[in-house]
């Protein structure tokens, strides 16, 4: 058994479901300043409340095992992207404050704009981090070994400011799902909006790539990758024309699908353009790896904790299915 790709795998599946879950909250977070005071935006903290801190998990779970199984990605990292990794941190912990102090505060206003502050400092931050991972870290004998603000350039800034339309596609989307009235119906024109802004970015990320690594352009025109690379692209397009084709049928559910469908392909696009580069465009993942006997334990752990986590997951969504009301906020 190749433990070091089934580790990456796993590290993989963990880090977009922590994007998809908690970029739901995240984007709720953002639109939040477009409800009205009082009963819509109690709606739009109800339709998370349940599940926003059980998202984290996620987080949680996905630093713990790039800390574990891939320690040479865990210590570069966190040198060289430490003020963004700070400053996502600091932006949930605002949010989280901001939401439970909310819930039982008499006057809303100031943790209104905390809890919107706090999400976008995070959503942002994020795409900093990733920004900062594919414009190339500085590594030399399996250690950073560039300065402190090598991350900020305009791709990075560029990336921090694409993930917005896309954690706010997401969010109403969902939205749409879980409201009824002027609130769904915002989030019916929020997401068509989203979805264009997502499409647009998607395609500036897919030209400005290949201008910092010349390897990924060669990636894409060289067997035995071209046979599949260009399978993701497509099926972004794809995804975005039937998400475009379920808000005009007015659809609930379909939406989201094909949302996490327009992410997927990203996703599994760029790090198809990669592999197998941990860190790019030097350390490889099996240069990045523990020692086969670590990965072998650890995967005994993740064997456990990864269903309990995920059957908890489904048992809060389900659970909680349906409308959201005023008068369920909090639940």
């Amino acid at each position: 058994m190749d433990l070091v790709a089934l580790w990456a795998g796993l590290v993989a599946l963990v880090m977009i479901l922590y994007v998809v879950l908690d970029g739901i909250s995240l984007g709720v977070g953002l639109l939040f300043p477009t409800a009205l005071e009082g009963s819509e935006r109690d709606t739009l903290m109800g339709s998370i409340a349940p599940v926003w801190d059980a998202n984290q998990t996620w987080l949680v779970f996905g630093g713990g095992a790039i800390f574990a199984s891939f320690p040479v990605v865990y210590g570069v990292l966190s040198s060289a992207l430490y003020i963004p990794l700070m400053a996502f941190l600091a932006g949930l912990i605002f949010r989280g404050v901001a939401f439970e102090f909310r819930a039982s505060a008499k006057r809303k206003a100031s943790w209104d704009k905390g809890f919107f502050l706090g999400s976008l400092l995070a959503v942002f931050s994020q795409g900093l981090i990733l920004g900062g991972i594919l414009s190339g870290v500085s590594v030399k004998d399996l250690h950073f070994a560039g300065g402190a603000l090598d991350w900020l350039n305009p791709f990075s800034l560029m990336v921090g400011v694409a993930l917005m339309p896309g954690y706010a596609l997401l969010a109403s989307c969902y939205l749409i799902i879980k409201t009824s009235g002027p609130v769904q119906e915002r989030a019916y024109r929020q997401a068509k909006k989203a979805a264009w802004g997502v499409i647009f970015f998607m395609a500036v990320v897919t030209v400005w790539t290949p201008i910092h690594y010349p390897v990924v352009m060669s990636n894409w025109f060289s067997a035995p990758r071209i046979y599949f690379v260009w399978i993701f692209p497509v099926l972004g397009l794809a995804c975005f024309w039937a998400l475009l084709g379920s808000l005009k049928a007015r659809k609930e559910v379909a939406p989201l699908i094909w949302a996490v469908g327009i992410f997927l392909s990203g996703y599994l696009g760029l790090a198809t353009s990669f592999y197998p580069y941990a860190i790019p465009p030097t350390v490889t993942f099996r240069e990045a790896a523990s020692q086969r006997e670590t990965l072998s334990f650890l995967l005994w752990g993740a064997l456990i904790v990864l269903p309990v986590v995920v059957g908890y997951l489904i048992y809060s969504y389900a659970v909680f299915k349906g409308k959201v009301g005023e008068e369920l906020y909090g639940h």
